[in-house]
């Protein structure tokens, strides 16, 4: 005879461990049946001292928080861009789900529902009597009120799987758990609100929960349009999503669905003869696969998604830590609707796919916005959003701390940051630098924090010997020459260029501060396109700069609006020298590097920009209503654009002008489609350079449908002074220019 405590050989339980066992089952029966609260039993105490009092210290309320559903993201103008969620689940009233549907899973899973309490105090008997005997938890005997309490136990869990693995354990603990609350909310809520609150919770495999989105799932139909053999195939599911997963087994689902529907007939809920007919039906299936994510965004909004997400998830409007940011994202149930124009959003992606091949070594992203508000109408880029072949989730239009990578040095596109702050701090854009070909960087130039010194003799040049001085900013500006750009930041000093840039909103995208160095007028710190994209439309906006916004507003499911962080307006420059930047940059477009990118129905200006090694090209470039951002590189920095095919076309050397710049100008084209541009306000600029024979009475700066810019540019642009038709230098970029 074994000893007292040990299990017997053969298996089974000891004398004592029955004796425990069955003294537990008695006291908690006794509890039960003179109806009074239960006393705590398994984890929770269960012995034979077990008093009610116990178990009353269990919360007295069952905390439900809501039912993660899932979030739609909505262009500006209500289309859908994407559905996201962390559990697909779409909440509908008993009304909205069919009357079969109903009545197969009460009968497959608590047939007595109606007739019992919240508890099934005959099933528990003989439940607990059972598993004392078998020594563990092998029947369960919950009633659909437990099943729920259980699932808002696995609701509240989330995808925590220690959290998930205590709100499922089989224990005694957990039943009486499920006991009490059960009891609770059937006196609050009353059995049809809970046979509606369990058809929306539970969880129906392939990623469906709750019945609305089962029935979408398995046949593309709603709820509310079941049929009786496709109400017993899901009912049979609950019990084991997996075992009776009708897409993987359809032999053993169909069999299931065959039990539910002889339940059904047996409590007269069907005919037989109805029972028999569904029975011969075939399963039916109309498989709609789960679709979730940004990788379903439409017009390639994909990474646009990504970066509502990311705002979502960074901000504290929509929660003061980032586990409850997370946790209200994961809940779902929202309608966002956000700032992107699906016309700009379809004219990016056409202007990509035109330009840029997935395939290619090298990649483009777009960026546009809107002046004024900070709105981002479009975002997109040539690998599409994903993890297969030619794909990326790196957006490569924003910031690290936003989804993207280490940013892109924009090159020349910087020298109008450079313009602005030597402007606005009273240079004249009339002044004239010698701009040789080649020099050395001068030195000290000052900086925030002292000064710069050139100790190892560092040098900066032209792209072309042609390109040399003396000159002035115009010329500067339109032929991208470095040398007359780095004379300027060392008259100015390196610390107004970087105080310009941060109120236009310029940081680098690795959130480090800008670089105290002079290069960085050449375009040296690595940036995005919403960063360039936005800083451009501050010259578009008279000045005033505004940061980036992406989401309109959101709703949640009781039509509720939540708060929304706003853009914020901050002005960087007098509009007198967002007006001389006007100036300055379309000349670029219209007789300079950036020929390529101008737009003929309309003002329009900009900057071409070319790194060192040709790793980036850029055009950055606005009209007085819309200003975008092209790069285009390898987003690791390690192939040069040199001798490289993109987009099917072969190039030497890439330039800004060349690819960027017909991005550019295809993308705002159609994004601009059907609407007007008011004309950039303009200024005249007095070039008193002496660079070639001209007599320096051209009328090359009267701007094409522009506003009264004349100014005494003659003469500087070529040997004959006529200088509406001199600028030759289209594709002229230097290093860094």
């Amino acid at each position: 005879m074994p000893c007292m405590g040990q299990k017997r050989s053969g298996g089974g339980l000891s004398t004592a461990q029955q004796a425990a066992k069955f003294l537990g089952v008695s006291v908690l029966a006794g509890v039960v049946l003179a109806g009074i609260a239960l006393p705590a039993a398994g984890a929770l105490g269960l012995s034979a001292k077990g008093t009610a009092s116990e178990f009353d210290s269990l919360p007295g309320e069952l905390k439900r928080p809501p039912l993660s559903q899932r979030t739609q993201i909505l262009d500006a103008n209500g289309g859908l861009i994407a559905t996201v969620y962390s559990r697909d689940r779409q909440v509908v009233s008993l009304k909205n789900i069919n009357k079969s549907m109903q009545q197969a899973i009460v009968a497959i899973e608590d047939s007595r529902f109606y007739q019992h309490g919240a508890i099934d105090i005959k099933g528990i008997l003989r439940a607990l009597n059972k598993n004392a005997q078998d020594g563990g938890v092998a029947q369960g005997a919950s009633t659909l009120t437990q099943q729920y309490v259980k699932n808002v136990f696995v609701e509240e869990a989330g995808d925590d799987p220690t959290k998930v693995a205590q709100a499922t354990q089989q224990t005694l603990g957990r039943k009486i758990k499920e006991m009490k609350y059960a009891i609770q909310l059937e006196k609050e809520l009353g059995k049809d609100k809970i046979l509606e609150n369990y058809l929306n919770i539970t969880f129906f495999g392939e990623q469906a929960y709750g019945v609305e989105a089962a029935a979408k799932r398995y046949f593309s139909t709603s709820a509310k349009n079941l049929t009786l053999p496709q109400s017993a195939l899901l009912a049979g599911l609950v019990q084991s999503p997996t075992t009776y997963d009708p897409i993987n087994d359809p032999v053993t689902a169909k069999k299931r669905r065959d039990t539910v529907l002889q339940r059904m007939a047996d409590l007269k809920d069907i005919t037989q003869a109805q029972a028999d007919a569904a029975k011969k039906a075939p399963l039916g299936l109309k498989v709609s696969k789960p679709k979730s994510g940004c990788i379903t965004a439409v017009n390639g909004a994909g990474f646009f998604c990504d970066y509502v997400r990311e705002i979502f998830l960074n901000d504290n409007t929509f929660g003061t830590t980032r586990a409850a940011r997370v946790q209200r994202w994961d809940h779902g149930g929202l309608t966002i609707k956000t700032t992107l124009d699906p016309k700009a959003q379809a004219s990016v992606q056409s202007a990509i796919s035109s330009h840029v091949y997935a395939s290619d070594e090298v990649a483009t992203a777009v960026t546009l916005v809107q002046p004024g508000t900070g709105k981002v109408l479009a975002m997109g880029q040539s690998r599409p959003y994903g993890l297969g072949k030619n794909q990326t989730t790196i957006n490569y239009s924003v910031n690290r701390n936003r989804g993207g990578g280490a940013g892109y040095q924009p090159g020349s596109t910087f020298k109008a940051i450079t313009a602005a702050a030597a402007i606005e701090q009273g240079t004249s854009a009339s002044q004239v630098y010698p701009a040789p070909y080649k020099m050395n960087y001068p030195s000290p130039v000052s900086t925030c924090n002292g000064s710069w010194t050139n100790t190892d003799g560092s040098t900066v040049q032209n792209e072309s010997t042609s390109e040399k001085g003396p000159m002035g900013m115009k010329e500067a500006t339109a032929k991208s020459v470095n040398t007359y750009y780095v004379q300027l930041i060392s008259d100015i000093g390196v610390c107004s260029v970087t105080k310009m840039a941060t109120s236009m909103g310029i940081q680098r995208a690795d959130g480090k501060k800008l670089d105290q160095v002079p290069s960085i007028t050449l375009g040296t710190q690595e940036v995005t396109p919403l960063t360039m994209a936005n800083a451009y439309a501050t010259f578009a906006n008279g000045g005033v700069y505004c940061s980036p916004t992406a989401i309109e507003s959101i709703t949640d499911t009781t039509g509720k609006q939540l708060a929304v962080p706003k853009t914020s307006c901050q002005r960087a420059m007098s509009t007198t020298t967002a007006s001389t930047l006007n100036t300055l940059l379309k000349g670029v477009v219209e007789d300079g590097t950036g020929q390529q990118a101008g737009l003929t129905d309309r003002d329009s200006a900009g900057k071409t920009g070319t790194t060192d090694s040709r790793y980036a090209a850029w055009f950055v470039g606005y009209t007085s209503n819309m200003a975008g951002a092209v790069w285009v590189g390898d987003p690791n920095h390690q192939r040069k654009m040199i001798g490289i095919t993109i987009g099917g076309q072969y190039h030497s050397k890439v330039y800004g002008a060349d690819t960027p710049g017909p991005i550019w100008k295809a993308a705002m084209t159609g994004a601009l489609a059907g609407t007007s541009s008011p004309n950039l306000p303009t200024v005249a600029i007095q070039d008193t350079s002496n660079n070639g024979n001209g007599n320096g009475n051209g009328n090359g700066g009267t701007s094409t449908g522009g506003t009264n810019s004349t100014g005494l540019l003659g003469g500087i642009f070529n040997s004959t002074g006529n200088s509406s038709n001199g600028r030759s230098g289209g594709n002229g970029n230097g290093n860094g220019g």
